[in-house]
């Protein structure tokens, strides 16, 4: 199954104009927010996508934002890219989640509240790292959808979807994915970047989301942060007290403090 994994990867349509030209902007130093704005605005969805997310509680921003150049303001560059990249995934993909249990908009809606943790938690600790930590925790769980459609079409989904009701700790997906795929959504969605020519940091801070400690030294950091908000959202809880509850040893374990982490959950769980 690996291989047609694969094939499906290769297949891929390319980034778009759109998200391209996003990612020359962010890659040079001397750009600007009116420079993103002319960009973000040529692309009606994209546009209307930034607005309705910068005007959602869920980033708690406290006036109503009516521009897209005020939203790039406050949101900056990295999680606008966030949003191109996850409006790309919505043209690139069919979107069929049934083996893992959950619909499309399912799928949309956590993608959309572990960027909203995401941003809400490291804004306040170390904003610079949201530079890759914000598109990558909107792109979590693309993977998924590859491993699917080849479930799907191996008839495999069935067993697949009964076998996930045992699962305890969401950790344990990852090898529920290896023992009937041989491989997990982690490393499809890396091959997925590195198919659209992502940057390495981006790339290896979701390949080793399951196992930071394996993570390069610069690259753990990422790793750690995307396995605490996975933990806190994924497709078995959403921030419910379960979910919580299990990330407070990992932040522990990864010397995070709590009452930011559990400041910015409280942010987003009261506006779900």
């Amino acid at each position: 199954m690996n291989d047609s994994i694969y094939k499906k990867i290769k297949a891929l349509p390319p980034l778009d104009d759109t998200v391209i030209q996003i990612q020359r902007l962010h890659a040079d130093e001397n750009s600007s927010i009116s420079d993103l704005t002319k960009v973000v605005e040529k692309d009606p969805m994209l546009t209307a996508n930034i607005l309705r997310s910068a005007n959602s509680p869920l980033y708690g921003f406290s006036q109503e934002i009516t521009t897209v150049a005020r939203a790039i303001s406050l949101f900056g560059m990295a999680t606008i890219r966030g949003f191109a990249l996850s409006s790309t995934i919505k043209k690139s993909f069919s979107i069929n989640l049934e083996p893992y249990g959950i619909t499309a908009q399912d799928f949309l809606n956590i993608s959309t509240i572990q960027n909203a943790l995401m941003y809400n938690w490291y804004s306040k600790i170390k904003p610079k790292s949201l530079e890759i930590l914000s598109p990558a925790s909107f792109m979590l769980e693309i993977g998924k959808i590859v491993l699917a459609h080849e479930l799907t079409e191996y008839n495999e989904d069935e067993e697949f979807k009964s076998r996930l009701k045992n699962i305890v700790y969401p950790s344990d997906l990852a090898l529920l994915e290896t023992e009937f795929l041989e491989i997990t959504n982690e490393e499809v969605t890396a091959k997925i970047f590195e198919q659209w020519n992502l940057e390495t940091e981006l790339v290896n801070s979701i390949l080793y989301s399951n196992d930071p400690e394996e993570a390069p030294e610069h690259i753990k950091e990422y790793a750690k942060a995307l396995k605490v908000i996975k933990t806190a959202v994924n497709i078995f809880n959403q921030l419910d007290d379960v979910s919580i509850q299990n990330t407070l040893p990992l932040l522990d374990e990864y010397g995070f403090g709590h009452d930011t982490f559990l400041m910015a959950t409280a942010k987003v769980k009261d506006n779900l």
